[in-house]
């Protein structure tokens, strides 16, 4: 996720101060893992830096002065690039799963043991969010969906390589 992309696109859609852009960015982007306050200043300080956004008025708060951040068109054409360009194709061709199963096997280890334990946590968090899906909103559902797609792709790609794994173990141990 880039957050300074994602602040840019909450700035267009309306000026705002840092707290209510790590409101929004909790409430739409930031499902179990809420943006720190700390971020937000300094990624808005970075942006301003680089003449992507401008403090449009500073009013007195409770603490510090409460700055009103406004996106530049440097901030808006930026925003526009990133929009409309794909995002990488997943999956990369390593990952720590594949890792994990494949240093098992070359190190002598319960290769099957790690992949029946990993079909256990895939299939608790699918659970997990198999009820996020039933109980939130739209948006909630779409971020479910999401996650229970890849985490099917992972099943499956367990399921395989579980069917391979006599096979795998020749191919790395020496």
């Amino acid at each position: 996720m880039s957050v300074p992309l994602t602040l840019l696109g909450l700035l267009e859609r309306e000026p705002s101060h840092g707290y209510d852009l790590k409101r929004d960015y909790d409430e739409y982007f930031g499902r179990g893992r809420p943006l720190p306050f700390g971020q937000v200043y300094s990624t808005l300080g970075r942006l301003a830096r680089d003449g992507k956004v401008v403090v449009s008025e500073v009013a007195p708060g409770e603490g510090p002065d409460r700055k009103r951040y406004v996106i530049t068109e440097r901030g808006a054409t930026e925003l526009d690039t990133w929009l409309s360009e794909p995002v990488e194709a997943e999956p990369h061709l390593q990952t720590v799963l594949f890792t994990k199963v494949t240093l098992a096997l070359m190190l002598d280890r319960p290769a099957e043991e790690y992949l029946d334990s990993q079909r256990q946590a895939h299939l608790r968090r699918m659970r997990e969010l198999t009820e996020i899906k039933r109980s939130g909103n739209l948006v909630d559902a779409l971020l479910a969906d999401h996650g229970l797609f890849h985490l099917e792709a992972d099943l499956r790609w367990i399921d395989t390589t579980s069917a391979r794994l006599d096979a795998l173990a020749k191919a790395v141990r020496r």
